[in-house]
């Protein structure tokens, strides 16, 4: 149990009802106190108590009382008041405490059980019994958002998270470590990849105005039931490796949008070797410099439009024939020409996903 929980619930209560009392745990221990310099310390009353068969003390001025749950001596409560009423009071008080831990313990379990839904550590037959014993929905649609921000040793990534969806009953967030925050989602029926790239781009907005943190967010397949969470995060996983590699710049990459990148990640690398030497001669690449690379990316984003390409930066448009004609040149492949361009973009591609594979 957290015993600040505890701890926040004792001094609420004490407000309202105005008597000091405390809790012991199974030792005697006092591990949360209207008096802050108890705790902490043996209460020597509750360990006697402990000790014996009786389950309830009254005495003039206090009361001692043991609280069990399920079936399990937990706590004893003991109440300071010579008030008539003390004993009703402390029943009062035991319920509260009971019903706190029990909230706690299913809040606790709940994340726990999701983590290793989501981990893949529960075999698929146990996940259906152990998510109707913590009444989580099985047959329902999720998706999972794995965000990944700069190293913190802070938990205010997580926190912003958690105060955009704090439905605890449907969604779920959990910290995997210091870069990596996991948002499974439950989603609409008829939710579309419209609605899901936007609970993206908020997080992403939000985390960057408000603690100015970079984040990147890869989005997983709809998990059509919990069996299905743990391939939803692993697609999440996908989605961010191939998003590093083939578009970097992007801060949202879904899985279900991944286009020549997610195939040319899937080929073995031989195959991609055999194919950069068979386009680009030896060292050919290499001498491409960061300008004419520039060059090439920005003719690319404009459909090979020779004039939005010379516009956008801001050159002549002889001036980019010119680079043209200088790499067609050194390549022997002229980018206005649609296949020539397909094969230098997939080209450009398999580079670097080699340069990734060589790290």
């Amino acid at each position: 149990m957290a015993f600040k929980v505890f701890q926040s619930v004792v001094q609420r209560i004490r407000d309202a009802i105005g008597y000091d009392f405390g809790i012991t745990d199974s030792t005697g221990v006092v591990i949360a106190s209207t008096i802050e310099e108890e705790i902490g310390l043996v209460h020597d009353e509750c360990a006697d108590f402990l000790n014996s068969n009786s389950t309830y003390i009254e005495k003039p001025d206090k009361v001692l009382k043991k609280i069990d749950i399920n079936g399990r001596l937990d706590f004893v409560l003991y109440l300071v008041t010579n008030h008539p009423e003390r004993k009703n009071i402390a029943e009062l008080i035991s319920i509260s405490l009971e019903n706190a831990k029990l909230y706690y313990d299913e809040k606790y379990d709940r994340s726990n059980f999701m983590k290793n839904v989501l981990l893949g550590n529960i075999l698929p037959g146990d996940i259906t019994i152990r998510a109707k014993e913590l009444r989580v929905k099985n047959d329902c649609k999720r998706i999972v958002y794995l965000i990944r921000t700069e190293k913190t040793r802070e938990l205010y990534a997580y926190n912003i998270i958690q105060s955009l969806f704090p439905n605890n009953n449907k969604d779920h967030i959990i910290l995997l470590d210091d870069q990596n925050t996991v948002l499974i989602k439950e989603i609409k029926e008829n939710e579309d990849s419209e609605e899901i790239h936007k609970k993206a781009r908020i997080i992403v907005d939000t985390l960057s105005s408000e603690l100015m943190i970079k984040a990147k967010i890869g989005i997983g397949t709809v998990a059509e039931s919990l069996r299905d969470v743990a391939r939803s995060y692993k697609d999440a996983q996908t989605a961010l490796k191939i998003g590093q590699i083939f578009e970097s710049e992007k801060n949202i990459v879904d899985y279900n949008h991944l286009g020549i990148g997610r195939l040319i990640y899937q080929l073995p690398t031989t195959l991609c070797r055999l194919f950069l030497n068979e386009v680009f001669k030896e060292g050919v690449f290499e001498a491409i410099d960061d300008e004419t690379m520039i060059t090439i990316q920005k003719f690319f984003e404009n459909n090979l439009n020779v004039s939005e390409t010379s516009r956008q930066l801001f050159i002549h448009r002889n001036t980019l024939v010119y680079r043209l004609d200088k790499i067609q040149k050194l390549t022997g492949m002229d980018l206005r020409k649609f296949d020539d361009a397909i094969y230098f973009k997939v080209a450009m591609m398999v580079k670097r996903y080699l340069d990734d594979v060589s790290k």
